[in-house]
């Protein structure tokens, strides 16, 4: 959680508070603690504002942003029904083809334009029905949304995450409630979208008088935090963005929607973005492969810094092998190491026997996956890509950020690390009328930062083949 401020001259950021949400196995499904994340929010909050006012600037305003498509359900009084599904979940895994059968999936993503993935809300909601919605469930809201109406009583969606859902009509802003019926879904639990910069309303009195915040406003930014990361990028024109972290979002910041048949078959998306722009860009599975490889290294006993393991892994003279990073048994296996090693195997490769050569077959594997993201976005669009802007915590990865310039032969600049919440702190500070736009707060920022930049240098014989010929096998 940051303290932040931002105007014309000055942008401030100060971490407060940082804490860690698991889910956790809960009757037979992975769920978020909501109770606990309620609690460590507001903890935070009221941290925020002890710091502000020893500072001498009391907070104005709150923006929650959060990753998309899980949801909880609210019954008439306002209350959570149960704690969400994580989705990393497997209860959607075989949802898909009787979704199809009802509705074709070119059909759903021509009206949607959202790309397919396994744990989409469209997905998760249809497996909800399977088992049995609770019967005293009125209105379904995702996870930062349940904190918003946590914080102001107001139970609304916001736009950027509600595209997340495959269940917003492509360009119109409105939930699809033909396609949900069509699906037999619960259209009517839906509830009324606002834009990224609606301001939601003050801290309710209970919550304002326990937290020390009387007379804060709570602003819905791009709640989605791809989208506040997005609109915290300076992204110069005819560039594409990485949000690199535990998934990286590969993609191009576009003013309409890309509904081709070609992008369907590809599998891009096109979620909602900040200021009427689109997100066409497509998830690739990211950094947590390698951090819980990390994660498993620890428990053995082998310690896995992060920065000893990235010099072991630069001075390595070649790249040990490579894995398709969005297989599927990566989402959520019961161990990393292992299900890398099956797929190796399945491609006639050798499994590394040390840690640092099995991070350097992540890592090229990820920079070559987005180069080849990257080409597909050149062809979609018909426009060439000049460079990569990369953003998030993964920028701070230098050799996957020089990885990445040389995969795709374009320069890559690195930062800013807290994009998202520069992003989010910037559509706060449009709402307060401290920018005209978006476009003048990013000029803002991007006079403030100095960002690190990687040249592009010639990759060694045979490297993208090999790549390729691993791609070809599982995409």
């Amino acid at each position: 959680m940051f303290l932040a401020g931002a105007s014309p001259g000055e942008l401030l950021l100060e971490e407060v508070r940082r804490f860690h949400y698991p889910p956790r196995e809960v009757g037979g499904h992975l769920r978020w603690d909501m109770a606990r994340i309620f609690a460590e929010i507001e903890a935070g909050l009221g941290a925020a504002g002890e710091r502000a006012r020893a500072l001498g600037r009391p907070v104005a305003s709150i923006g929650v942003d959060s990753w998309g498509v899980d949801y909880g359900l609210l019954d008439a009084g306002g209350r959570l029904v149960e704690d969400p599904i994580c989705y990393r979940d497997p209860w959607t895994s075989d949802i898909a083809p009787d979704v199809f059968a009802r509705v074709p999936r070119a059909e759903i993503f021509a009206r949607t334009g959202i790309q397919f993935l396994p744990f989409n809300t469209l997905f998760q909601l249809e497996a909800h029905r399977r088992a049995g919605l609770p019967a005293a469930a009125r209105r379904l809201l995702l996870i930062p949304d349940l904190v918003n109406h946590r914080l102001t009583g107001r139970a609304v969606t916001e736009y950027t995450n509600a595209t997340t859902t495959q269940l917003v009509a492509a360009g119109s802003g409105q939930w699809d409630r033909a396609l949900a019926e069509r699906l037999s879904l619960p259209a009517e639990l839906l509830g009324e979208i606002v834009p990224p910069g609606a301001l939601l309303g003050p801290l309710t009195p209970e919550r304002a008088e326990a937290l020390g915040l009387p007379g804060v406003q709570v602003v819905a930014p791009g709640t989605h935090d791809t989208a506040s990361a997005v609109a915290g990028a300076p992204l110069e024109d005819g560039w594409a963005y990485i949000s690199s972290g535990t998934w990286s979002l590969v993609g191009v910041e576009r003013a309409s929607p890309l509904v081709t048949a070609d992008a369907g078959r590809a599998n891009f998306t096109n979620e909602g973005g900040v200021e009427g722009t689109i997100r066409l860009l497509k998830n690739v599975m990211g950094l947590w492969i390698l951090e819980r490889c990390r994660s498993e290294w620890e428990a053995e006993g082998t310690p896995a810094g992060y920065d000893a393991l990235l010099r072991e892994v630069a001075a390595l003279d070649v790249s040990p092998g490579f894995v398709f990073p969005d297989d599927p048994r990566l989402l959520n296996p019961p161990r990393m190491q292992a299900a890398l090693a099956q797929q190796m195997r399945e491609t006639g490769q050798a499994v590394p026997a040390t840690p640092a050569a099995l991070a350097r077959v992540v890592l090229d594997s990820l920079a070559l996956r987005y180069a080849s993201v990257l080409r597909t976005i050149e062809s979609l669009t018909g426009r060439a890509i000049a460079g990569v802007r990369i953003v998030g915590g993964g920028g701070q990865n230098a050799y996957l950020n020089q990885a990445t310039a040389d995969a795709s032969g374009r320069p890559v600049v690195a930062g800013p690390v807290e994009a998202t919440v520069i992003g989010n702190v910037l559509v706060q500070a449009v709402t307060a009328g401290r920018f005209a736009s978006l476009a003048e707060a990013r000029r803002h920022v991007a006079a403030t930062l100095q960002p690190r930049r990687f040249e592009p240098r010639p990759l060694a014989e045979g490297l993208a083949r090999r790549y390729a010929e691993v791609e070809a096998v599982f995409s």
